[in-house]
């Protein structure tokens, strides 16, 4: 099965008079829709835009894993176990919250901040928190996050290039940049697809284009 979600059809969030623009790919917060809780481990997907000098204060965290990818301009990260770090673009950052974790985002750059963040449900519960960034992920590198069962791949594709999605059980691919052609349907900047249980799909670029794609098991198992 394949779904296509137009970006424009997000739940749009956030406080835009603080500074803060969000689009949710899933129930989030105050909006809920029993029929797009989750998808495999996958449980938010969030594009935020912060004005300079905004951000979100110090929040808590448990049994999530947050995958943070950087489009445009800086973010600072600061959390309750000591780390305190920059991330920019083609930075890809990951946070363990395990039994539990305080942190603080915010855009202390001179210029606008654009970032997807990915949270992922893990298959085992508590633990001890964990940070980890990835400077300048390299195109096409697995970033795997075992405490989900899921993989993320990062594709930068030239004009006319397209690249095979993986045969997984499940698999969510985001545009970031640019737009895609999958089949008939094009998707741009925003835009996501969701398959289950397919394989032979490809993406093929129409321009410069950027995407994040998730490859998953089919069912989440709890320790």
């Amino acid at each position: 099965m394949i779904q296509v979600h137009a970006g424009a059809e997000r739940y749009r969030g956030g406080d835009p008079e603080a500074g803060i623009e969000t689009l949710h790919a899933f129930s989030f917060g105050p909006h809920y829709d029993p029929a797009n809780l989750r998808f495999g481990a996958l449980i938010a997907c969030n594009e935020e835009r912060l004005a300079p000098g905004a951000g979100f204060d110090e929040h808590p965290h448990r049994d999530t894993e947050i995958v943070t990818w950087v489009v445009e301009g800086e973010l600072t990260h600061r959390d309750s176990t000591g780390h305190e770090t920059t991330v920019r673009p083609g930075d890809l950052a990951r946070l363990t919250a395990a039994g539990g974790v305080r942190h603080v985002e915010r855009n202390d750059g001179p210029g606008p901040l654009r970032f997807v963040q990915m949270w992922l449900a893990p298959t085992e519960f508590g633990g001890t928190p964990s940070y980890d960034v990835v400077r300048g992920l390299a195109d096409d590198a697995p970033y795997a996050v075992p405490r989900a069962g899921a993989t993320l791949h990062i594709r930068r594709l030239a004009p006319g290039e397209s690249t095979a999605l993986p045969a997984a059980p499940r698999v969510y691919a985001q545009v970031v940049r640019g737009e895609l052609r999958l089949g008939e349907d094009v998707l741009a900047a925003g835009d996501a697809v969701r398959l289950t249980e397919e394989s032979g799909v490809r993406l093929r670029a129409e321009g410069p284009a950027e995407c994040l794609i998730w490859e998953m098991g089919a069912e989440p198992r709890y320790a």
